[in-house]
């Protein structure tokens, strides 16, 4: 084995390839050289450094070596790069590194580093569920399951009003967080109040538009759907109509409304 390591590490010399160093550190691994497979990860990121597989197999060497400390100084150093080829992978695990070592304020810290980059709105989500459940597991008074509730409402509430303000656009992405924030409302039981999502919850219309046939007679409609918010129908006199007769109709039917 050692001769192949040497055949490999001469391979590496003349054309750094991703299979040469994987099978390069398999083989150390196994040997328990674990300083030369730092070197070896140090060298495929260099030559690689794009490459989310070799950040994340050095910063999990780390953490199987018990180096806590290795593992989040590879993450971080990750996480800076200019570029790679699944960074939400990198994000993703790097929080769960944080959460798996209880650093819960570093796993916060991240969060918001991350929103600096992106406001997905999968992101909000994760971040909405880290505080509903973070700590959870032992024996957990109601202080502290109201602490965490409040935490992971206040994170529901910084979405909904970055989509409304933010990014008025994204009106099925702000209706998805309202759905999920209105759930997670009724999961806290006598300690959560879902009124606080209902207030904001958005009309769900469904348009039709006409499709023209190629002599110009309207044959057949396209069929859409949008969402109407609550700020939307006191601004507009033509939807505050259609709300009354959304409200019209419930009285006659008691049906719920698409």
């Amino acid at each position: 084995m050692h001769a192949a390591c040497g055949i490999l590490g001469n391979a590496i010399g003349v054309a750094p390839k991703g299979k040469l160093f994987k099978k390069y550190i398999e083989m150390e691994i196994y040997l328990g050289n674990f300083d030369r497979v730092r070197t070896l990860y140090e060298k495929f990121i260099e030559s690689f450094p794009a490459n989310s597989y070799a950040w994340r197999r050095y910063a999990e060497l780390e953490k199987r070596l018990d180096e806590s400390d290795r593992a989040r100084s590879v993450y971080e150093l990750a996480v800076a790069q200019p570029a790679l080829d699944t960074p939400e992978v990198i994000w993703k695990e790097y929080l769960q590194f944080e959460i798996d070592e209880k650093e819960f304020d570093r796993a916060r810290e991240l969060y918001e580093r991350l929103l600096d980059r992106t406001t997905h709105l999968k992101v909000w989500l994760s971040y909405a569920e880290f505080e509903a459940s973070v700590g959870l597991g032992g024996e957990n008074s109601e202080t502290q399951r109201i602490e965490h509730i409040q935490r992971c409402r206040a994170i529901f509430e910084r979405a909904s009003d970055y989509f409304k303000t933010s990014a008025p656009e994204l009106k099925e992405e702000r209706a998805m967080l309202l759905e999920e924030w209105l759930n997670k409302e009724a999961s806290f039981g006598h300690l959560g109040d879902v009124s606080l999502v209902q207030l904001k919850a958005p009309r769900k219309v469904k348009r039709k538009r006409p499709v023209p046939s190629e002599d110009g007679s309207a044959v057949a409609y396209d069929e859409s759907v949008d969402y109407i918010f609550p700020e939307e129908i006191s601004l507009d006199p033509n939807l505050k109509i259609i709300e009354a007769a959304y409200r019209w109709k419930r009285q006659k039917t008691g049906g719920d409304d698409e």
